[in-house]
């Protein structure tokens, strides 16, 4: 069965023989083909189709090349839920998560066992010993203690994330704003899956929260770069010449987002 132009909403899910995953179908005015693909950051399958075309087209489409499909969802990382016992990135350094219960009078969110797991490593690597960087004992590790009901925890702990995120952020857009001579309106918060950063005509630096989990000067260079397009809203050689300018040293960053940022999406999803 065809689609008529008002039959079926833009996008629709579908579920296909072999595949344990739903399909998201969307049909676009400017498709002149069926096209496939497999989202990193959403762990999502994608098919985008010219309007004229039917969710059994999808099918059939997606079936021609389900091997195609398994391999890269396999190849993907699996993800990770803020749980006890679960080791994230904070900063770009291994964090052990710990729900404590209920506990008055102190921060829903700290963070312990820095000092210990300083001295546990240098110990393990005085004695030659590597299997805790496989497999790490939480004595290796800080620990990101998470306070109130468990049930309540996981979101919790994302708030606190978030808020790390954008004061970490906040600080590197005021140095390189500052730098540059640029002013900006408004930092936002988002959990964008497209990009790691963004900015409006109206002067809003948008960020993934996400940049918490990363490195250092990988949020830096995040921050410096939409910094820079409050100036030229492009990526043509005068953005690149005022980027360097204030982020001289960008190609590690970006190679470490190539390699690394979609891991960053699996972390919080129970999915």
């Amino acid at each position: 069965m065809r689609r008529s132009q008002d039959a079926l909403p833009s996008e629709q899910a579908l579920r296909v023989t072999g595949l344990g995953t739903l399909v998201k179908v969307r049909w676009h005015a400017a498709a002149r083909r069926l096209t496939l693909r497999v989202s990193q950051t959403r762990r999502a399958v994608i098919v985008t189709m010219p309007q004229h075309s039917s969710l059994d087209d999808a099918d059939r489409f997606v079936a021609k090349h389900i091997d195609w499909v398994k391999q890269r969802l396999d190849a993907m990382p699996q993800p990770v839920p803020f749980a006890d016992g679960v080791v994230i990135p904070y900063r770009g350094t291994p964090h052990l998560i710990r729900f404590a219960g209920p506990s008055r009078g102190k921060s829903v969110v700290t963070i312990a066992n820095v000092k210990a797991a300083r001295e546990a490593q240098r110990e393990a690597k005085d004695r030659g010993i590597a299997k805790w960087r496989q497999k790490p004992d939480e004595k290796y590790l800080p620990h990101l203690v998470v306070r109130g009901h468990a049930e309540h925890a996981p979101r919790r702990l994302r708030d606190w994330l978030v808020g790390e995120a954008k004061a970490r952020i906040v600080e590197r857009v005021d140095f390189h704003a500052e730098r540059l001579g640029l002013k900006y309106r408004q930092v936002a918060m988002r959990d964008q899956t497209s990009r790691w950063g963004s900015c409006s005509s109206s002067r809003v630096l948008s960020f993934s929260w996400r940049l918490i989990l990363a490195p250092a000067f990988v949020l830096d260079y995040v921050a410096a770069h939409e910094v820079a397009h409050l100036k030229e809203m492009n990526h043509g050689p005068r953005y690149w010449a005022l980027l360097a300018r204030t982020y001289p040293d960008l190609e590690e960053a970006r190679r470490w987002l190539h390699r690394e940022g979609a891991s960053l999406h699996a972390y919080g999803r129970e999915d």
